[in-house]
């Protein structure tokens, strides 16, 4: 019979969260100098830039989050794409290593 930590190590553990998301367009153009540049119609104010188009995106949905907030937290008008953002509940299994 296995012990409890080798049992607990081939398990995964669930959690159930709820999310709120929504999709931003945005435009992503290599920069003479190297790099990659990230802007939005849909987001005013979101500029990014990255070495990768990877690290870039990674920025550009960082600092739209991060527009959203200080939105709210000064009492500005939220971007109209932010308005319509969807709440799902998703499940999500993460492994737990024990020992």
């Amino acid at each position: 019979m296995k012990n409890v930590a080798e049992r607990l190590t081939n398990r995964r553990s669930r959690y159930r969260t709820t999310v709120r998301e929504t999709f931003v367009e945005i435009k992503i153009e290599p920069l003479s100098e190297g790099g990659f540049l990230a802007t939005s119609r849909e987001v005013p104010g979101l500029v990014a830039q990255g070495r990768t188009i990877a690290e870039t995106m990674e920025i550009a949905q960082d600092v739209a989050r991060k527009i959203v907030e200080s939105c709210i937290e000064h009492g500005d008008p939220v971007p109209r794409v932010f308005r319509s953002m969807t709440t799902r509940t998703v499940n999500v299994r993460v492994p737990v290593m024990v020992g």
